[in-house]
């Protein structure tokens, strides 16, 4: 801790997002009767973007992901020009494949052992081009745990509406399942977009590496933070906060002046809140913002970009019912 930091509440609901009965209608709108995750980024041209993971629809059977047959995509997105989050957020629409039916939008083999799944991970918009990082899913193993082929990024130049999976900005994990960039969080300060990132599942470190602006999806220009310098090898990236650290969501906050690190901590069920002065760090202690034990079964907590203020915007998902959640935090400068 840098002796500065800041405090933040407990989360409190302010409206179901995703599935029936939520703000948006999005079973009866759009065929999105089961979600999860949410990963937030500002388009740059009035609109939240929103990605989700693995999503269904009819005879989806209502706690937890599945069946399979129930109209089962791997992602699905939507847009929100919303700016009054004390009521919850609107969306403007999801993208479609057929008039009423949110469309996938990265291919998936959906195959056990080969790629399960094709998950967004993190998000980004720049000079109108959008990205998203993905993670490729082999398998699913035990509770907070599972395995990647590669994690890579898509990019969209019509606002999300169509993606293109880069085939050179591609991390993949080592035979050992060891790759430190697979689940990740985008942000972006002056010139560099910043990439962190933690191994498959939710029990590695937070590593962060950095990239010009322009140069998203060249991965020889990323640069890897060593702990001391900015270094071209993947190897040499060092942990810059401790784990157990899962789905990952970082941004620069203007009210405070701190950087924000919000993640779901699988040890305590909690999601928690670190906030430090670089993207380096050093990063302050975990505080948390939703317990399990309150909101069993868990996990995301991604930052809402349009935050301001002392007001911290999040998406919370729940296993059971597996449907996404706007909730708000205050934050306040120690």
């Amino acid at each position: 801790m840098d002796g500065v930091g800041l405090t933040v509440t407990r989360g409190e609901p302010v409206a179901l997002l995703t599935g029936a009965g939520s703000i948006n209608e999005t079973a009866a709108n759009y065929q999105v009767h089961g979600t999860d995750l949410g990963i937030m980024w500002d388009n740059g041209a009035g609109q939240v973007l929103m990605a989700f993971g693995d999503t269904y629809g009819e005879g989806w059977g209502g706690n937890g992901a599945g069946p399979r047959e129930a109209d089962w995509r791997c992602n699905v997105l939507a847009k929100s020009s919303d700016r009054d989050l004390a009521d919850g957020m609107s969306f403007d629409t999801m993208v479609q494949d057929r008039p009423g039916h949110a469309g996938q939008l990265l291919d998936c083999l959906k195959q056990n052992g080969v790629e399960e799944t094709v998950i967004p991970t993190a998000g980004i918009t720049v000079r109108g081009r959008s990205f998203i990082h993905y993670m490729s899913v082999n398998h699913w193993g035990p509770a907070g745990t599972w395995f990647t082929n590669h994690s890579g990024i898509a990019w969209s130049d019509d606002d999300g509406e169509t993606w293109t999976k880069d085939p050179d900005a591609v991390w993949p994990n080592s035979p050992q399942w060891d790759s430190n960039f697979q689940m990740t969080a985008f942000a972006r300060q002056g010139g560099h977009v910043y990439l962190f990132g933690t191994p498959n599942g939710r029990w590695g470190d937070a590593h962060v590496a950095r990239v010009p602006a322009g140069k998203v999806v060249d991965k020889d220009a990323y640069r890897y933070w060593d702990g001391a310098r900015w270094s071209p090898s993947e190897a040499a990236a060092a942990p810059v906060a401790e784990g157990p650290i899962g789905e990952l969501s970082v941004q620069y906050n203007a009210y405070t002046g701190r950087w924000l690190m919000s993640y779901l901590d699988e040890s305590r069920a909690q999601i928690v809140l670190r906030d430090a002065p670089r993207p380096t760090g050093p990063w302050g202690e975990e505080q948390v913002v939703v317990d399990g034990a309150e909101y069993p079964a868990l996990y995301g907590g991604f930052l809402h970009p349009w935050s301001s203020g002392p007001d911290l915007y999040f998406a919370l998902t729940k296993w059971g019912p597996y449907n996404v959640t706007l909730m708000r935090s205050t934050l306040a400068r120690r």
